[in-house]
């Protein structure tokens, strides 16, 4: 069955906690079918800095809760090391519910990436975030988070580092998914990694 869509299961409130809550009983995709559960993101209301993410993974899935697994981890390491304190922002994904496929003769769960059709279904629900939010700056983790808002054309590799504009005209940046520093090369971990800290250092100074 194609995605209808979540536009008509958001609720018109600026609360987050209202929104969560209507996002726990969304069928704007099928992705809800495998999933355990809805993610929503989580922070303060108040946020200046959103950083949106691409899905949530295996462990956010079974939490509950927006990069809590590996990527998380490296997330917060860099958000220290950047002086960002992430108790003042608001991380979500692109899309709510974990997409994934389970290996041959396995239970593990593997990571798949959202199709286009399933980003443009659950957009509604990031839309509202930034309307109960109204971050100052958003950082875009990856290519799906960055292509959800600035459009399926957009190309990382050729504007990471670029203060970009969100059609709301709130100031963006692209930036790698820290996923992508856990998968590279080992040779090649520590220069992502301070790359992916410079950008956020450079989100913060924007505020």
């Amino acid at each position: 069955m194609a995605a209808r869509g979540a536009q008509q299961f958001v609720p018109e409130s600026g609360d987050l906690t209202t929104l969560a809550d209507a996002a726990r009983g969304c069928r704007g995709c099928e992705l809800y079918r495998d999933a355990e559960q809805t993610v929503f993101g989580a922070g303060p209301a108040s946020a200046r800095l959103m950083l949106v993410g691409e899905q949530p993974g295996d462990q956010e899935d079974r939490a509950g809760q927006p990069f809590v697994g590996p990527a998380g981890r490296l997330l917060d390491k860099a958000l220290l090391a950047a002086e960002v304190n992430r108790e003042e922002v608001y991380v979500t994904n692109a899309v709510k519910h974990f997409k994934f496929k389970r290996a041959a003769g396995s239970k593990r769960r593997i990571h798949q990436t959202p199709s286009r059709t399933e980003v443009v279904a659950c957009r509604p629900w990031l839309f509202a975030e930034l309307t109960a939010v109204e971050p100052e700056v958003v950082v875009l983790l990856g290519a799906t988070a960055a292509k959800a808002l600035l459009g399926n054309d957009f190309r990382l590799t050729a504007h990471r580092g670029e203060v970009l504009r969100l059609p709301e005209n709130t100031p963006a940046l692209a930036t790698p998914h820290p996923s992508s520093v856990l998968r590279g090369p080992a040779d090649r971990r520590d220069a992502a990694f301070e790359a992916l800290v410079s950008d956020l250092r450079l989100a913060s100074g924007l505020l």
